[in-house]
């Protein structure tokens, strides 16, 4: 009789383990599904394209800049508080924290004068 208890034991064990493996799947895909965006901009001829990518406001997302320019540049945002300089040739890959609706605006330190965009955040 103990065998057919610990056979019974591991039915529920295993009947539990399915039932919880169930359960958290769709927590899993929701977690999933939230991953930050990831937002590609690049920097050639000392300007941003796109000068203007888009966000889903209040979600976070990653910035990946690539420099395809021959000197280096640094991508600075006092509203973001970021400033991240970007070798000739490299990219960077850059947190962005959950935003309010608005637009932050950002620049090329290097070249002020025509290195400009925002983030529109929607």
């Amino acid at each position: 009789m103990p065998m057919s208890l610990s056979v019974r034991d591991r039915d529920r064990r295993l009947a539990l383990g399915l039932w919880l493996s169930l359960g958290l799947l769709p927590v899993a895909i929701a977690a999933r599904a939230e991953e930050p965006a990831t937002l590609e901009v690049t920097i050639k001829d000392h300007r941003f394209a796109p000068a203007e990518p888009r966000v889903k406001a209040g979600k976070p997302a990653f910035l990946v800049v690539t420099n395809l320019d021959s000197t280096p540049e640094e991508f600075e945002s006092r509203q973001l508080a970021i400033e991240k300089v970007i070798p000739p040739g490299a990219k960077a890959r850059i947190r962005v924290r959950p935003l309010a609706p608005g637009r932050y605006e950002f620049i090329g330190e290097f070249h002020k004068g025509v290195a400009h965009g925002a983030i529109l955040s929607e």
